[in-house]
């Protein structure tokens, strides 16, 4: 008899297909060492979802603290269970918050990070501007707040861009086998820059996927975030791009830039300096 294979737990897709955790963490690190001359301790996650970021950055050092902030509570406790737990006897060292990210209050840290666009689910200044405002507050004296945006000429059309990845094995031990991740472009209104989009699984033996999760935000521009960060209260506003391989790839060197060339598609730091 045939059995169908069961579907793996989607966040552990999630985590492999979206997350790099590693890049993002050496980035906010070097980029606060060259900026206060003095090595990170504390960070925030907010939109933390399964805390896989501040969960490595306490694992990273026996000195790092961390607190993840999101308001799904299904998700921290899945996180919490699957993530945290494995830290030990790390695991106090790092505190989950269920809370809308503009009203959390956890103790101040010199990083807080908000990375895979969701703080893009904020569509009016306003309330963008008070989420600003909330991690302002939320940082040392000396803190940066790091956030990432995406763009390019093919950032506004619908599409599908399908990636490969790998099998692995999860935090807790769990085997993810290989599978395809498919970044799907539904929508996009140019005249409130309002778009939706999902994402697709599809694994072998089992199938496809459909909408394993969907995203319904504005896609924000670079100028509108560094406006923002100063209306916030924030210092400076700095952007940072990746270069380009012969092969027309990111090389995933991140570098100040006030000038670059619009591309079919960029990911790009923005920092927000108190």
């Amino acid at each position: 008899m045939n059995r169908k294979k069961k579907i793996p737990d989607l966040h552990y897709l999630y985590e492999a297909a979206v997350q790099g955790v590693d890049s993002d963490l050496d980035f906010a690190a070097r980029l606060f060492r060259n900026k206060r001359n003095r090595k990170p301790l504390t960070l925030r996650e907010d939109f933390c979802g399964t805390a896989a970021l501040a969960c490595e950055w306490v694992n990273r050092s026996p000195k790092h603290r961390a607190w993840g902030v999101d308001i799904d509570r299904s998700t921290l406790d899945w996180g919490q269970k699957h993530n945290v737990a494995y830290l030990q006897p790390d695991a106090g060292k790092i505190d989950l918050v269920c809370s809308d990210v503009i009203t959390a209050k956890t103790p101040p840290t010199d990083l807080v990070l908000a990375l895979n666009f969701s703080y893009c689910i904020f569509k009016t200044r306003d309330r963008l501007c008070s989420y600003f405002e909330t991690v302002r507050s939320a940082l040392n004296e000396d803190g940066l707040f790091i956030l990432d945006l995406y763009g390019g000429t093919e950032a506004v059309e619908a599409k599908l861009e399908p990636r490969d990845i790998e099998k692995h094995t999860a935090t807790d031990g769990t085997k993810i086998p290989a599978f395809e991740y498919i970044w799907d472009q539904a929508a996009y209104n140019v005249i409130d820059h309002h778009a939706v989009n999902h994402i697709h699984f599809n694994l072998p033996g089992i199938g496809k996927i459909n909408k394993a999760f969907t995203y319904d935000w504005r896609l924000w521009t670079l100028p509108e975030i560094q406006e923002l960060l100063f209306e916030a209260g924030f210092k400076s506003a700095e952007v940072y791009l990746h270069g380009w391989t012969d092969d027309g790839e990111s090389d995933e060197i991140y570098r100040r830039r006030t000038r670059y060339e619009n591309s079919l598609g960029w990911v790009a730091y923005i920092v927000g300096i108190k």
